[in-house]
């Protein structure tokens, strides 16, 4: 019997995942890796860590489920998305750091292009907002930080990817510089309508086309694994951005459907078919996923602390030992004593995108305790998450009926039923919930043959819990309107 890996990079950690047919879970091996924070608001990782980090789970997820290399069809990956690395196309070493898509650095060249009035230009071209969120200014500062890397760009000496790219070239040992669609479309330097690298859009950005990747779909036969992986060749056959894949994954083929992913940002994904729908309240326009050369959109909210709001209350305030425990912590008071917290710890994604806006706890009282503060956070992913479904809703002209959840943060109950009430639609979580490693494995699947059509794998989509709304609407309103109070505060820090 034939099976399928997915590889699941994530922003702090790597997975891999060896899926059946039946969409069931054969083997899972994670590995957290270092987060290195070298000034405010700036992060990076090591792009070596990344490529150790998958290459170990990959091995481990293998050795695991008792299979050999021969038994794997195809490989799939879902990649954190935006997070921009530079290597030396001969030698293949980084030369420098990866600057991670939660880096905010470049917010002054941000502005400086908004100055100059190009936001519309770009906007119009690639759906997405003139953000430092996006690679190419990421990219524009590597090449114009780190000695001679202008040059040697020019010269044709640097390659650049998101790392889809990276991994592919390392597996295929750097046999092939590629990305798929639904990658590309988050660089500020692709034509989502067109389809293609757009060459104003690189004179704007100033990035050599030397450095680009080809474009590929993200369903399809696109490399082979090297020597060094496997005993024999194993095709890569699916790739696509975390949040496209789980998507993909939710069973979220057609229009209006919509996907809420709780990692270390949450991300909220609405097909809209074939056509991009140009946002009218600051959400982004995204490939979803290319297959057989026609392009599918979503629309795209991004909440940039997520998940990563209670790993900062263990590692960073101490309150909690395991993120597992915010949940108990946040449940033993009755409500959040009137404290809220806006995690804007590297900015304000959408729909404010407010780059130089920084975390904040407001409303604490000589009652306040540690678990209001851990109540606060939780609560805090919810009414971020509420703030993008209003904005979409209003994009699209669809009311949402229910919203497919899965990530990490997705297993806490009481996280699920906030959310819900403030929606005030069900929450809906399904059996599997690595749904971003479920939906690489999918179209690396049904590029092989593995899957024979979009039916045979919504078919395997099942519910494992649905919460439905509790709290009254004037109680909701309540609690909203406080919660937007205590944005506009972080927001007039900033102003």
């Amino acid at each position: 019997m034939k099976y399928i890996l997915a590889l699941d990079q994530g922003t702090t950690s790597s997975r891999a995942i060896v899926f059946d047919r039946a969409g069931a879970i054969i083997a899972l091996a994670q590995q957290e890796f270092v987060q290195y924070f070298p000034q405010s608001g700036w992060v990076e990782h090591d792009a070596e860590d990344i490529w150790q980090s998958q290459l170990a789970v990959l091995r481990q997820a293998v050795r695991e489920s008792g299979i050999a290399a021969k038994d794997i069809a195809a490989i799939g990956i879902s990649n954190q998305r935006e997070t921009t690395l530079v290597w030396d196309r001969r030698t293949g070493a980084p030369i420098c750091r990866a600057i991670v898509w939660q880096d905010r650095r470049t917010a002054d060249h941000c502005a400086r292009l908004k100055a100059a009035g190009v936001e519309a230009i770009v906007t119009s071209k690639t759906g997405l907002l003139l953000d430092p969120y996006f690679s190419a200014t990421k990219l524009a500062w590597i090449l114009d930080h780190v000695p001679g890397a202008r040059a040697r760009a020019e010269a044709g000496e640097l390659a650049f990817g998101t790392v889809d790219s990276w991994l592919i070239w390392r597996l295929s040992g750097g046999g092939q510089h590629l990305t798929d669609a639904s990658n590309a479309s988050r660089t500020l330097l692709y034509n989502i309508d067109e389809g293609r690298w757009d060459d104003e859009l690189l004179r704007i950005l100033d990035v050599p086309a030397s450095l680009l990747p080809r474009v590929v779909d993200s369903s399809g036969t696109v490399a082979y694994t090297g020597p060094h992986v496997f005993d024999v060749p194993v095709p890569i056959a699916g790739i696509a951005g975390d949040q496209q894949a789980a998507l993909f994954g939710q069973a979220c083929h057609a229009p209006g459907m919509v996907k809420n992913t709780y990692g270390t940002g949450c991300f909220m994904l609405m097909h809209t078919g074939s056509h991009a729908v140009r946002s009218r309240h600051r959400l982004l326009s995204t490939v979803a996923w290319q297959r057989d050369g026609q392009r599918e959109y979503a629309l795209e909210g991004s909440v940039f602390v997520g998940g990563a709001v209670v790993q900062w209350l263990r590692d960073g305030l101490g309150i909690i030992e395991a993120a597992a425990d915010v949940e108990a912590l946040a449940t033993s008071v009755a409500d959040n004593g009137g404290v809220y917290f806006v995690p804007a710890f590297t900015g304000l994604g959408a729909p404010h995108w407010v780059a130089e806006a920084r975390g904040a706890i407001i409303g604490l009282s000589r009652g306040s305790t540690a678990a209001h503060i851990a109540r606060a956070a939780v609560e805090s992913i919810a009414f971020q998450t509420a703030d993008l479904i209003d904005a979409m809703q209003a994009d699209s002209a669809i009311r949402l009926a229910e919203l497919r959840v899965d990530g990490g943060a997705a297993k806490n109950n009481a996280l699920m039923q906030f959310q819900a009430d403030l929606l005030g639609v069900p929450v809906v979580r399904p059996k599997i919930i690595e749904t971003t490693a479920l939906g690489a494995a999918f179209l690396a699947g049904l590029a092989v043959g593995y899957w024979q059509d979009i039916g045979e794998i919504s078919g395997q989509w099942q519910e494992d819990r649905r919460f439905e709304p509790a709290l009254s609407g004037e109680r909701v309103a309540a609690l909203r309107d406080a919660w937007q109070r205590a944005v506009s505060a972080v927001k007039r820090t900033v102003e």
